[in-house]
């Protein structure tokens, strides 16, 4: 079954050209230059600088695809390059339970039918200090949770990735308690940011990068983004997610990009740029990641240096 695709301009554009059209487009809102030369969107086929995206210009698709971490695959940058093309993603479901009208098993393909998928270009931050910019496929999540139907009494929503060691050579190495295991609260979940990422640079999505389904919480360090996902919960408790789980006391359950709250190894308040090269200087971090005026709202009155 095909999705209802709003056909992205990498769709039809070498990504060079993408690169160099959407650096024109940048220069032209930033300067004002569209009002003052009377260029309009329309002047430049098929592309759109939507509300969600940065004008920032985006890592290649070598970068993203090369420096991951995806720890079932091993716990280098380039494992999971080298070591991802093990998994079998098709065919490919995701067991939607919990507090939902409509609980059961949803295929990928009758999934796709069923919601909008666009292109937005985020920034990504990793809780190490390293920073992309990703030209991301995808939906938004609201619109999985709202096929399952979530019942009023839910307030969290857990996410957990597939667990195939025979196929992900990581999980047969107790590095962590496998399956890996993530959540958000409902209204995360619901924003319009958080979306569930099916490809990037408008192709299928690599394994490497968390095939054929992943999660995308811009605001949000990246491991917060799980990979590979096959299991969707909705429950009124708050998950236990596995990095917490793991060390409560350098990773917490909201894991917002703040530059005031230091990891308690490094601080958080510049990131690399991914791609800079070895000597580029290091860029200021944004508190929410540069999204505070789409996401503050949700976190009024929490003290996030305590709910970090």
């Amino acid at each position: 079954m095909s999705a209802k695709y709003n056909l992205p301009y990498s769709h039809v554009t070498p990504e060079t050209v993408y690169l160099n059209r959407r650096a024109m487009m940048a220069g032209f809102a930033g300067a004002g230059l569209l009002a003052a030369t009377g260029a309009q969107a329309q002047d430049v086929p098929d592309f759109e600088i939507k509300g969600f995206d940065t004008t920032e210009t985006p890592n290649t698709f070598e970068e993203i695809t090369s420096y991951n971490n995806f720890y079932e695959f091993g716990t280098g940058k380039e494992d999971p390059m080298r070591n991802a093309h093990t998994l079998t993603t098709d065919p490919w479901s995701v067991e939607i339970d919990g507090m939902v009208e409509r609980p059961g098993s949803y295929g990928l393909g009758d999934i796709l039918a069923k919601v909008d998928i666009d292109e937005r270009i985020y920034r990504f931050r990793c809780v190490e200090a390293w920073s992309m910019v990703i030209p991301w496929n995808g939906f938004e999540l609201n619109q999985l949770l709202n096929l399952a139907g979530v019942q009023p009494s839910a307030k969290y929503v857990r996410f957990e990735t597939l667990f195939r060691p025979e196929e992900m050579p990581g999980q047969r190495r107790p590095i962590l308690d496998w399956p890996y295991v993530e959540g958000l609260r409902l209204d995360e979940a619901m924003h319009p940011l958080t979306i569930m990422a099916t490809g990037l640079y408008g192709q299928e999505l690599p394994n490497q990068n968390g095939a054929p389904l992943r999660l995308v919480v811009p605001w949000k360090y990246g491991f917060k983004s799980i990979k590979s996902v096959v299991k969707i919960t909705l429950q009124e408790e708050q998950p236990v997610n596995t990095w917490k789980a793991t060390n409560h006391r350098e990773y917490g359950f909201y894991s917002n990009v703040n530059p005031e709250v230091s990891h308690p190894r490094w601080s958080q308040a510049t990131e690399r740029r991914i791609g800079g090269g070895l000597f580029a200087s290091r860029i200021a971090t944004v508190k929410f990641n540069g999204y505070e005026e789409q996401v503050g709202d949700l976190y009024r009155g929490l003290d996030l240096t305590k709910n970090y």
